[in-house]
């Protein structure tokens, strides 16, 4: 039922009116707003935010109780009271569209602590908060499952599904809703005795704590004598007497027995680690079958656009045909470069592909990121978003005042979305710059939904972008690299996703959709950041104003295909190697037996005996047997790109069919029909593969101009 409660992307996932917002119109600027570019590069007006927020005090987010760690103990147990008279209230209420609003009123209240926690225990830089956070999780996420499994509860709206009349009355959106909530029960294992659907509680909160510790586990670095190692490379990693700590693969550092070295030390076996991820493969099989499901890859694909595991394996096999003679190619071509600058050891590896193929694209091209990063500095880039949504979608961004204790570090900005004609539609905090005990990886958090509330007044939406970004400094701006520019437009465009998603109910808002949909939107937006009429309104020296020349942009666009099949080929393997694990139970084989044989069958490059990167793949958390979504939320961005906007990335009309055929419906509504609407088709498999295929091609134009 309330399954959907806390998926963030990677962390945000899940399902939702096409209601206008409460609020001001754009002519009703408020006075504590200040363009949005000005806030990132301006440190004037940085303080000027930062003073506003002297005199009042607030919690996290604006939340009372959130001042300290121990208001989430408060917030907790009001969202479980409020739980438990919404259950007596669905109960006792005869069927009909109130059913459906009661549903999701109980699925708002735990949603917005859960979700609120789910960001806090990953982010806040207090250990108490996060620690606090964890603990609101783990008690929600109890419940949640508890409720999944209440046959009353059920019962209530099995009256409203099974009257036809009642059901014939209410709006497609209302509809579809009450069966996602169904849906809910029925995956949870509803059907069952009540012996059984304990059963799947405890599988469920037990698949909650494994995915904990596997996360945990997945990052932990791995320490060797420093003896083992020649000296000369010690100082790449960190020491701790005898000891150095290895935290990470070293990808782009030029030395190959560095890289070597990282790779062995880092993926080597880790036996608790291990225990770990064959109790979660197991536990999610346990459960999948319990409740009806051939294998956990049934249970979670159902209403994915791909629907299937069948569907999975064909779109990825034919695929993988398609790019096999370009990955050799590839492979063919770093293998002649690591020959030429290591001809005693020219045999390609696993820890050698990242770096020569960012080698040859450096090569080729001449793109030394230190030639782009001063014309993107970070007020530019946001500038240039604002101006995109302004024209695409009548959207704009502004800088807000933050209230003290609102925020969970000083750097953090609020900016409010504001529609033309439709007011304010919703917040955004971003959480951008480098800390201490910061997570690298750049994300989206929902943490309040969009909702239309009982008294008729929109519960506006509220996310956070985490990003990674290196802080000003005296004498520059923070300035980003090309990728950084990228990953900013491609978070950006989830975060839109959850402005626009403005559905009547919070259980189907923005991002709250079926994983392998939800990824296009921000995918789309790279296509947007790679295109030179787009970059050319705002990639800007910082100095001197000088427009990034469009020969610039066109190579650093190219380079990108360069070694891309092998890059492509690499998640065909990721992706494939994830549906085995999800598939049929018990495994023939280890989890490293089959990840050696998955990598030589579908990579091309050699397994390295006593490693087990299977135990670093984060990724089997969230987007377990659904990894394939990045991949087919490509290929369809991709087919939008050409089809919609690759003529004029600027049309205000293809903006606005975007908006109403995709961005507008969250979750209410199926995926394919989505897509379908927007291109005016339905994509077939072939459709897909040949659609990322396409995208390797290099532009002749492009080839001829730099040769």
């Amino acid at each position: 039922m309330l399954a959907g409660c806390r998926r963030a992307l990677p962390a945000a996932l899940d399902r939702a009116l096409k209601g206008r917002a409460a609020g001001p119109s754009r002519r009703a600027v408020s006075t504590s707003w200040c363009p949005v570019g000005a806030a990132f590069d301006a440190k004037q007006q940085q303080q000027q935010l930062r003073g506003s927020a002297a005199g009042r005090e607030t919690g996290l987010f604006g939340v009372p109780e959130l001042s300290c760690p121990e208001g989430f103990q408060e917030a907790q147990d009001r969202a479980l009271q409020e739980s438990e008279q919404l259950v007596q209230k669905a109960c006792s209420t005869p069927p009909g569209p109130e059913t459906v609003m009661i549903f999701d009123q109980l699925s708002d209240s735990l949603c917005r602590v859960a979700d609120l926690a789910d960001f806090v225990k990953v982010a806040h830089p207090d250990f108490a908060f996060r620690e606090a956070a964890e603990e609101a999780c783990r008690n929600i996420g109890t419940m949640v499952e508890k409720l999944n499994t209440d046959v009353e509860l059920c019962q209530s709206l099995r009256r409203l599904l099974a009257d036809e009349v009642v059901m014939n009355s209410l709006d497609p959106e209302t509809r579809q809703v009450a069966e996602l909530f169904m849906f809910d029960f029925e995956i949870s294992g509803i059907h069952l005795d009540e012996e059984k659907r304990k059963k799947a509680v405890n599988l469920n909160v037990k698949i909650l704590d494994l995915c904990n510790e596997f996360l945990t586990g997945a990052h932990l670095p791995n320490e060797i004598d420093k003896h083992v190692l020649p000296e000369h490379i010690w100082c790449n990693f960190s020491a701790e007497g005898n000891y150095l700590q290895v935290a990470g693969l070293h990808a782009d550092c030029p030395d190959d027995l560095v890289r070597e070295a990282a790779y062995k030390i880092f993926l080597h076996p880790n036996t608790e680690q291990l225990r770990r991820l064959e109790e979660l493969l197991a536990s999610r099989n346990s459960l999948a079958q319990l409740v009806g499901y051939d294998t956990f890859a049934h249970r979670a694909l159902q209403g994915t656009m791909a629907k299937n595991p069948e569907a999975v394996r064909e779109f990825l096999e034919k695929l993988s045909d398609q790019l096999s003679k370009r990955t050799q190619k590839d492979f063919e071509i770093m293998t002649k470069m690591k020959m030429k600058l290591n001809p005693q050891n020219s045999k390609l590896m696993p820890w050698d592909h990242p770096y020569y193929s960012g080698l040859l694209r450096a090569e080729r091209y001449n793109i030394d990121p230190g030639l782009y990063c001063p014309f993107f500095s970070l007020g530019a880039c946001m500038e240039g978003l604002n101006s995109l949504f302004s024209q695409l979608l009548g959207i704009s961004l502004y800088a807000e005042q933050t209230q003290r204790g609102e925020v969970w570090s000083e750097d953090v900005r609020k900016l409010a979305v504001v529609h033309e004609t439709e007011g304010l539609l919703g917040y955004i905090y971003c959480d951008f710059f480098q800390r201490p005990d910061k997570p690298h990886q750049d994300c989206h958090f929902t943490v309040r939904g969009g909702r239309l509330k009982e008294n008729g007044e929109y519960q506006l939406p509220v996310v956070v972008l985490m990003l990674s970004l290196p802080r000003s400094t005296r004498s520059a701006p923070t300035l980003l690299s090309p990728g950084m520019m990228e990953n900013l437009f491609h978070e950006m465009g989830h975060a839109m996703h959850s402005m626009l998603g403005r559905t009547r109910y919070q259980h189907v808002t923005g991002t709250r959709c079926a994983t392998d949909f939800a990824e296009v939107p921000s995918i789309l937006m790279e296509y947007f950041a790679n295109d030179y009429r787009v970059v050319n309104q705002f990639a800007r020296h910082y100095k001197t104003g000088q427009p990034l020349p469009k020969n610039m942009v066109s190579r650093l666009c190219e380079s990108k295909k360069v070694c891309a099949a092998a890059d492509m080929q690499l998640q065909v393997f990721y992706a494939a190697l994830d549906q085995i694990y999800h598939g049929k139970h018990p495994l023939k084989k280890s989890t490293t037996e089959i990840l050696k044989e998955t990598q030589e069958k579908l990579y091309g490059l050699p397994y390295v005996p006593n490693t087990a990167w299977q135990l670093r793949f984060s990724h089997l958390v969230g987007y377990g047997a659904k990894y394939y979504s990045y991949l087919m939320s490509r290929a369809v961005a991709s087919m939008v790109w050409k089809q919609c906007f690759a003529q004029d990335p600027f049309d205000r009309s293809m903006g606005e069919r975007y908006r109403r055929e995709m961005l507008a419906h969250g979750g209410g509504k199926e995926p394919i029909l989505m897509v379908q609407g927007m291109l005016q088709k339905s994509p077939s498999v072939e459709d897909l593969v040949d659609a990322l295929v396409s995208d390797l091609d290099q532009d002749f134009e492009t080839f001829i101009m730099d040769s």
